[in-house]
């Protein structure tokens, strides 16, 4: 009899199982895959999420397995460019890429090392019940018997075609469709200043170049979802093509040499899932999902275990009812997560941007200070909520701008 069984061991499975055996509990955490093993990723470990890298003593593993820092961003929305540095966040000051080969095995090892067990090559066949309660798993090694597994908490960290979900039938809210498709290959020879980001309104594409393992740069392409059977049948054209339309980043890559396959999807979701009940509790991509443009997966996947697992401590304790202190995790997480997540489906839209958004990146031009606050609400340091208000907008484009920014709009709506 376990505390805990968590569904699926990558970057919110596993550390959700590492928080908890820290903690003290009899944790149990399976997954199919074997580690180390590779799967789609934006790669992006944002500044909130290293900082909590290094809080949990597990940065400097990924430093020491060759992961670049990226201090330094460039941020090019055409015409104006921005360049500048991440605020700091609890003590970090740097973002990370590292390939999932190597993050999701260090995590695994973490969790292990911290008392959990985990099993690998482990397929879920089902969800155990008692009434309307989740009590365990039954499911089996590869090659092996069925075995069932019994838990006071099932967590489902099993991705956004999670298995637990779908078996307790948990509402989803806030659902949009895919909004983008998403492509991305790594090159070697390939040089970046730190970060690289594009966007360009006329032909509907944000593009990001990031540094990561093995001296490679990792380049992502975003584009509408309309345009998914063209780059389906010529992924790397596709997305050479569209490195080509943001400035010279293109000839650098055409100048450097492909290390690997050119990876895409089309399967960019966007809801969130009510994330606990009787039994049960959801974490990551299993209980909120956002088109991946801003890169937020890894880095929201790390806060809501953080959030979850300190709610199923103080659950299971005693002093609080279990149910009390999850409903506690979902409002911390939606209030959280909410900002970004409308900023996201609106950047994953390709709209035309408005004009107090126009007015402002001239604004930015040449600010400093204002750029790296600017790159924060990017980096997902500073709130969208907090940062595009009305006094924050007066204050930087003034009432000239924001009274023309309003007579702009309601031309646009006439």
């Amino acid at each position: 009899m376990f505390d805990v069984i968590v569904i699926g061991a990558r970057v919110a499975g596993a550390s959700t199982a590492m928080l908890l055996a820290r903690r003290g509990l009899k944790v149990l955490a399976v997954d199919r895959a074997v580690f180390p093993s590779d799967t789609l990723s934006t790669h992006q470990v944002q500044v909130p999420g290293v900082a909590r890298l290094c809080r949990w003593g597990i940065l400097d593993q990924v430093i020491a397995a060759g992961t670049p820092a990226t201090r330094r961003v460039r941020f090019d929305p055409g015409p104006v460019v921005l360049e500048g540095s991440f605020p700091e966040f609890e003590g970090a000051d740097a973002l990370y890429s590292p390939r999932r080969t190597i993050l999701d095995r260090i995590l695994v090892d973490a969790a292990r090392a911290a008392g959990a067990e985990v099993r690998e090559r482990f397929a879920v066949d089902e969800l155990l019940f008692d009434d309307d309660s989740v009590v365990g798993i039954r499911g089996r090694e590869r090659g092996g018997a069925a075995v069932s597994e019994r838990a006071r908490v099932v967590i489902g960290a099993d991705g956004r075609h999670s298995l637990v979900a779908k078996a307790v039938r948990a509402r989803a809210y806030l659902i949009q469709p895919p909004r983008s498709i998403a492509y991305y290959s790594y090159w070697s020879g390939v040089p970046v200043s730190g970060g690289e980001m594009y966007a360009r309104d006329c032909v509907k594409r944000l593009v990001g170049a990031w540094p990561t393992n093995d001296g490679l740069v990792m380049t992502y392409v975003a584009a509408p979802v309309s345009e998914f059977g063209a780059f389906r049948a010529d992924p790397e054209g596709s997305l050479l093509r569209s490195l080509d339309s943001i400035g010279d980043l293109g000839e650098r890559v055409r100048a450097g040499e492909r290390a690997e396959r050119v990876f895409g999807t089309a399967d960019t979701q966007n809801r969130f899932h009510h994330p606990y009940g009787p039994g049960w509790a959801l974490v990551g991509d299993a209980g909120l999902v956002m088109d991946p443009v801003t890169g937020r997966g890894i880095t929201d996947a790390f806060h809501d275990a953080e959030l979850v697992a300190d709610a199923i401590v103080s659950g299971l304790d005693g002093g609080l009812p279990l149910a009390q202190t999850l409903a506690e995790y979902q409002a911390r997480r939606d209030a959280a997560t909410l900002p970004m997540y409308e900023m996201t489906l609106e950047l994953a839209s390709f709209v035309p941007p408005r004009p107090e958004q126009r007015m402002l990146m001239s604004a930015l031009a040449g600010n400093h200070a204002e750029i790296d606050r600017f790159l924060g609400v990017l980096g997902g340091i500073i709130s969208p909520s907090e940062y595009f208000t009305p006094r924050n907008m007066l204050r930087l484009i003034g009432v000239r701008g924001v009274l023309q920014a309003i007579r702009s709009r309601r031309r646009m709506q006439r």
